[in-house]
């Protein structure tokens, strides 16, 4: 399986993003700092050197000390990042277990995560709330079923531990079997989880299933100039971390390898004039879509 490996942009992206406090200096967000453990626990594994891995476990200490809460993880830093995502949580239970490779201890603070939220979230046979209050005493005002939050969960707890977490797993499962063999995805940065995720378990009749919908559809959202649109619908509508979030989807399944090259092209050089240009998101993505490194 054929990956991007532009050492030297993310290093000089790290470089950039610390000296401009953007990252991992500046505020917490659960979701780019999963992604950025994942990033440097990936860089300590290709380049061998163990201050990226102590960087990543420093990295989960803050994160437990901004955003720990009794039972989960706040969304975010900023006054508006209140309550908790679950397919943030799953993310960043992926990454403890990533880090869990090189240290036992993370995979019981993620097997601990999972039995803090999991019962919490779960609406047993129906699916999983997408948000919930900052304690998980209840679903967050306005917020229904995440479309994807069965699957994330599904497969960040198989790659924890089967064993450990087979009952979580088996609740997972049951949604997962009843809704992803059907569903149809058409928003840019869920194809690209999908894809991913797809790559963990590629046998399973969901993952048949789903692989060639989500790339059929990304033919569909594929724009010359070099991005992909967020919907079918929104033909010029772009994000630069959706669409790097739909290339680590791409190269997990070996797939469009063309589009991957031509949109790190087209973001390197892109500027929305808005707060994503300085948003740690948009460059810890950019990392990762040239790097992937143990997303895969």
């Amino acid at each position: 399986m054929k990956t991007c490996h532009d050492f030297d942009y993310v290093l000089d992206k790290l470089k950039s993003m610390r000296e401009q406090k953007i990252w991992p200096n500046g505020l917490r967000y659960l979701w780019t700092d999963a992604f950025g453990v994942i990033l440097l626990v990936s860089l300590f594994d290709e380049l061998n050197d163990e201050a990226y891995l102590e960087e990543a476990k420093h990295l989960v200490e803050e994160v437990y000390r901004v955003l720990g809460r009794p039972r989960g993880i706040r969304i975010g830093e900023a006054p508006d990042r209140d309550g908790q995502y679950f397919h943030y949580l799953a993310m960043w239970m992926y990454a403890l277990a990533v880090l869990a490779r090189f240290d036992s201890r993370y995979r019981e603070l993620g097997i601990e995560l999972v039995r803090q939220t999991h019962d919490r979230f779960l609406a047993p046979g129906h699916g999983v709330i997408w948000k919930m209050r900052e304690d998980l005493s209840g679903p967050y005002p306005g917020f229904g079923l995440g479309a994807l939050d069965a699957l994330d969960g599904y497969v960040s707890y198989r790659c924890l531990d089967e064993d450990q977490l087979s009952r979580e797993i088996e609740d997972m499962k049951y949604l997962v079997d009843q809704t992803m063999t059907d569903s149809v995805i058409t928003q840019d940065l869920g194809i690209g989880m999908m894809l991913w995720m797809t790559h963990f378990f590629p046998d399973e009749p969901w993952a048949r299933a789903q692989r060639p919908r989500c790339l059929r559809m990304l033919d569909q959202m594929w724009n010359e100039e070099g991005f992909f649109c967020r919907e079918p619908f929104l033909p010029q509508m772009k994000f630069a971390f959706t669409n790097y979030g739909v290339s680590v989807g791409l190269q997990a399944v070996d797939a469009m390898p063309e589009r991957v090259e031509n949109l790190n092209q087209f973001f390197d050089g892109y500027r929305s004039n808005d707060h994503y240009d300085q948003d740690a998101i948009t460059h810890v993505m950019a990392c990762s879509s040239h790097f992937p490194g143990l997303l895969i």
